[in-house]
C-alpha cells in the first residue's frame, strides 16, 4: 500500500486542514504519522494469531511457566554451597573480593562488612549429587529433573529496574514483557483463553513485600492485545467478564456483533491496530465466559493432586494454588504463564523470613514439576524458577548468633529451569569461595532470555518489532543461548 493511501486512512482532508490551520503545520502532520500505522504489518497465522514465520526452527517447548520469586531469594542459603564460609564467618569481606563494586545505599554507610555463613545446613541430593539447603526438601525430590544455574548475573542493583530487566530485557519501563514477546511471536494454542496469563501470590514472610506493577506484564510498544491478563484470586478471575443482570448469552452475542461492526468500520477508516485489539478482546472475553469458569473449577481434580501440592492448593491466591492453576492453564494451551510470589527481600530477619518463604513455596514448585512430568507435559513445558538478583555474602545491619540480613547482590545468583528441552540433573557455573564473583560459566539475564526463546523455536535475534525507527528485540543487542543446559 502506498503512502498516499496510508495517509487517507490516517487523516481525513477536513482533519488535515483544521489541524494545519493552527500554525503547527508540518510538525502536526509528522505527529499524526504514527509509526505503527506506517510500518509493515507482519503476516499472522489465522489459527494461532502468531507470526507466520515462527517458529524459526523445531521447538522443544510449546509453552513457558515462569515462577518469579520477587525480592531475590538468597543463593547463599539455598543453592550455592560454600563449606569454607564457616571458617570465614564474622571476618571482614576482603577488598580483593569486593573489587570496589557498587553496593546499595542501604549498606554503603556501614563501617564493617562481616561475612555471614548460612545458618542452614546443606546436603547432596539425587543421583546428580547437587547440594541443596535443608529449606528445600521438596525441591530435593525433583533435583534430578532440574538444571541449576549458579552464575546468573544482572545489570541492575535495585528491585524495580532489576525485575523490569529480567521481565522485559531493559531496566527502563516501556518495553514489552517476555510473555508479550512470546504471545506476539507464537500466538495462542487455545482461542478461548489468553495466550499470556499472570498470577500473583502474597508473601509468606513477615516483612513488607516489594510492590509489583502491571507494566511488568504489559505489552509496551507492541499492540495491547499481547499484554498479560491477570487472573484475580477472589471474585471474578477477570473483571467485567460476567454479564450484567438481565443480559443473557443471546443478547450479549447480538451486542458484540453490532459493536464489532462499528469497530470494523472505524478500523477501515483509521487503520489503528488498537481498534483491531479491541475487537479481538471483546471476542476473547465472550469465549472466556465459558472457558474460565471451567478452568477455575477444581472439582475434577483428584485428592491425590491436593496431596501433591499441599493444603494451600485449596486456597485461591496462594502460591500452591497458583502452581496448580499454572498446570491447568498449560494443559489447556496457554502459551506463557507468569507467577509472581512476593516476599523474598530479606534485608533483616533473614533466617526467619527465608524459612517461611521456602515453607510456603517449596512444595508447590516441586509439585508442579512432578505433576507436569506424570501427565507427559514436562518435555514440552519450560519451567523457570528464580528472582531478579541475589543476596550479599556480607551482613546488612547487626550480626548476631541467630539473626542477620543480606543486601542486594547482582554479581551472582541462582535460578533453575526444567523441561522444555533443558538438561535434567545438571548444575552450571561456579562462583568464588565468598559466593561474590563468578569464576566459571557466567549466564547473563539476556542469555537466559535468549535460551527461553530458543527452547520455543525462536531465534532471539530475529524476533523484532519496529518502533520509533528501530527494530527492537527482547534481548536488545545482547544475549547468547546457554547451550550447556540444553538437550
Amino acid at each position: 500500500m502506498n503512502l498516499e493511501k496510508e495517509l487517507q486512512l490516517i487523516l481525513t482532508r477536513r482533519q488535515l486542514f483544521s489541524r494545519a490551520a493552527t500554525g503547527i503545520g508540518t510538525a502536526a502532520l509528522a505527529s499524526l504519522l504514527r509509526e505503527d500505522l506506517l510500518a509493515d504489518v507482519p503476516a499472522l497465522d489465522p489459527k494461532t494469531g502468531g507470526l507466520t514465520e515462527l517458529p524459526h526452527f523445531a521447538p522443544k517447548a510449546r509453552r513457558v511457566i515462569f515462577l518469579h520469586q520477587s525480592g531475590a531469594p538468597s543463593q547463599v542459603e539455598l543453592f550455592d554451597y560454600k563449606p569454607n564460609l564457616k571458617k570465614l564467618h564474622g571476618t571482614e569481606l576482603p577488598d580483593s573480593i569486593r573489587r570496589g563494586q557498587r553496593i546499595t545505599g542501604m549498606t554503603s554507610g556501614q563501617e564493617s562488612f562481616p561475612v555471614v555463613a548460612p545458618i542452614f545446613s546443606f546436603k547432596q541430593q539425587g543421583k546428580s549429587g547437587a547440594w541443596l539447603s535443608e529449606l528445600l526438601p521438596h525441591t530435593a525430590n525433583i533435583v534430578d529433573d532440574i538444571a541449576i544455574i549458579k552464575t546468573m548475573h544482572t545489570d541492575a542493583i535495585n528491585h524495580d529496574p532489576a525485575i523490569t530487566f529480567i521481565q522485559s530485557g531493559s531496566q527502563q519501563p516501556g518495553r514489552p514483557s517476555m510473555g508479550s514477546w512470546v504471545s506476539y511471536g507464537l500466538g495462542s494454542e487455545n482461542q478461548s483463553l489468553p495466550a499470556y496469563v499472570v498470577l500473583l501470590s502474597q508473601a509468606n514472610a513477615l516483612n513488607t513485600d516489594q510492590p509489583l506493577f502491571s507494566r511488568l506484564w504489559g505489552s509496551g510498544f507492541l499492540p495491547s492485545r499481547y499484554q498479560g491478563v491477570r487472573f484475580r484470586a477472589s471474585g471474578d478471575p477477570v473483571l467485567y467478564l460476567a454479564d450484567a443482570p438481565g443480559i443473557d448469552r443471546t443478547t450479549r452475542r447480538s451486542m458484540l456483533d453490532v459493536v464489532g461492526k462499528i469497530n470494523r468500520m472505524r478500523s477501515e477508516a483509521y487503520g489503528d491496530p488498537e481498534i483491531e485489539t479491541r475487537i479481538a478482546q471483546y471476542e476473547m472475553a465472550y469465549r472466556m465466559q465459558t472457558s474460565v469458569p471451567s478452568l477455575m473449577d477444581l472439582k475434577d481434580e483428584p485428592e491425590s493432586t491436593f496431596e501433591l501440592y499441599g493444603p494451600d492448593a485449596r486456597k485461591p491466591g496462594t502460591y500452591a494454588a497458583n502452581c496448580l492453576l499454572a498446570r491447568r492453564l498449560s494443559e489447556r494451551g496457554v502459551r506463557f504463564v507468569q507467577l509472581y510470589h512476593r516476599g523474598w527481600d530479606q534485608h533483616n530477619d533473614l533466617p526467619r523470613d527465608l524459612a517461611l518463604q521456602c515453607k510456603g513455596t517449596d512444595q508447590g514448585s516441586a509439585a508442579l514439576i512432578r505433576d507436569l512430568k506424570q501427565r507427559g507435559l514436562l518435555d514440552e513445558t519450560l519451567v523457570v524458577w528464580g528472582g531478579e538478583f541475589g543476596r550479599t555474602i556480607y551482613c546488612q545491619g547487626k550480626l548476631t548468633e541467630t539473626n542477620y540480613g543480606r543486601d542486594h547482590h547482582p554479581r551472582c545468583f541462582a535460578m533453575w529451569v526444567a523441561g522444555g528441552g533443558t538438561k535434567p540433573g545438571v548444575s552450571v557455573g561456579e562462583t568464588d569461595d565468598y559466593c561474590y564473583n563468578i569464576v566459571k560459566d557466567p549466564v547473563h539475564v539476556h542469555d537466559l532470555q535468549a535460551t527461553i526463546l530458543h527452547c520455543l523455536g525462536i531465534d532471539h535475534k530475529r524476533l523484532t518489532y519496529k518502533f520509533q525507527g528501530r527494530h527492537f528485540r527482547l534481548t536488545d543487542v545482547h544475549g547468547e543461548v546457554v547451550k550447556s543446559i540444553l538437550t
